[in-house]
């Protein structure tokens, strides 16, 4: 075709990995030769950049056979690429934007923070990706997770604590009031995925009756005496571990939270679940085509009760590990919690027109919105300014989802 031009893929990860061999040696010898000035971590991601583009020029020439070995390059390629990873581009130059108003902001210190405040954010992301797979959504997420921090907190207190939820209850393990706060949301996924199955209901009616009801049902548990709807605390230890534990410190690091590789390995689970088991590509086939998969023989009934039941786990994981993160609990928990991670979900690149979308997409969605948030605190600009922008990219995000889906 006119105006393309191919070349061997070989030489195209050449270019890469030459490029993260400079950024490497470049981030190495900053940190040589400025070693007793105040450079914070830039040294250290210039070599995580070199070492990331090293990595992608390998799979290049790893995959050649897979994937094509030549690569073309041609004005619609070029614009469908920008297509695809606007927002990613976006977010690059707003992180860079920050480092130069702020240059304290280039710390690994504040990326594992990033991380940490979006390890959460990711679980219930990954639940609520399932429902915007098959064209639809969830707006309970956000008080399961509500639910699941008021179950889990209130009986896991400390025993010299004053305000006790429940005075009486023995020092119980760990692990009974996790399963339990965890069991409940199942409870209300059961619910919503046979309102949605068996009645045809849409997602949007179905979850949002259920919203209604785990708030009431939540606010009730939590008004019961001697609480009377006070702020749950004095949780125990061995139950803030899970959110607050620090791996790996040292005198010179300050480790980072063991909530990074509990979602990162449910974010393994998950892309394995959806990519390598009959039950994701069921998803896919639901969310892409209902009819076509009912004629080829998908149990869609089966398959979309267990999408919620599914989701709902992830809420009370999520509610459950944010409760120990904060060392409490109310009944307000989770409030807002599924717009953001349907927002992330469609700025990743989860259609919602459904069968679209993939797990380092979501992993994206949610880092752009916790970065925004984090950056734009980070060097003072107002919440309102942060809401505008948010919107801005939700906004862009849909409509670049939309044009793709008119020209297809």
């Amino acid at each position: 075709m006119q105006g393309e031009k191919v070349i061997p893929r070989q030489k195209f990860a050449i270019v890469y990995i030459a490029a993260g061999a400079v950024s490497s040696v470049v981030g190495i010898l900053l940190k040589i030769a400025f070693y007793k000035k105040t450079m914070y971590d830039l040294p250290w991601w210039a070599i995580g950049i070199g070492l990331i583009l090293i990595g992608y020029g390998l799979f290049q020439i790893i995959s050649a056979e897979r994937i094509g070995k030549d690569v073309v390059f041609s004005q619609r390629t070029a614009k469908s690429f920008l297509t695809n990873n606007a927002i990613i581009l976006a977010l690059l130059l707003l992180i860079v934007v920050i480092m130069f108003i702020e240059p304290r902001f280039m710390q690994n210190k504040v990326l594992l923070d990033i991380m940490t405040q979006s390890s959460t954010r990711l679980i219930i992301a990954l639940g609520i990706c399932f429902t915007l797979l098959i064209a639809g959504t969830d707006l309970s997420a956000g008080r399961m997770v509500g639910l699941a921090a008021v179950i889990s907190t209130s009986m896991l207190q400390k025993a010299d604590y004053g305000n006790r939820f429940f005075p009486n209850l023995p020092q119980i393990s760990v692990v009974f009031p996790i399963l339990a706060a965890i069991f409940a949301c199942l409870l209300f996924g059961v619910l919503n995925g046979y309102l949605v199955a068996r009645f045809d209901m849409h997602p949007f009616i179905a979850t949002l009756a259920t919203q209604v009801m785990i708030y009431g049902a939540c606010s009730l548990y939590f008004d019961l005496p001697p609480n009377r709807s006070q702020p749950i605390g004095g949780v125990r230890d061995d139950f803030t571990i899970l959110g607050q534990k620090m791996l790996f410190k040292s005198p010179g690091f300050d480790g980072f939270s063991v909530l990074i590789p509990i979602a990162l390995v449910i974010c393994l689970i998950i892309w394995f679940v959806l990519n390598k088991t009959v039950f994701g590509k069921n998803v896919y086939a639901i969310g892409g085509n209902r009819e076509a998969a009912v004629v080829s023989g998908v149990n869609v009934f089966a398959t979309i009760m267990f999408i919620f039941i599914l989701a709902s786990g992830l809420y009370g994981i999520g509610g459950v590990l944010e409760a120990a993160r904060t060392a409490g609990a109310t009944n307000n928990y989770g409030v807002g919690y599924e717009l953001d991670a349907i927002a992330a979900c469609v700025v990743g690149g989860v259609s919602l027109n459904g069968g679209v979308g993939k797990i380092r997409g979501i992993v994206t969605g949610v880092l752009i919105f916790t970065v925004i948030q984090y950056g734009l605190q980070f060097i003072g600009v107002s919440p309102m300014w942060q809401q505008i922008m948010k919107g801005v990219i939700i906004a862009v995000a849909v409509a670049l989802d939309l044009s793709k889906y008119r020209r297809k």
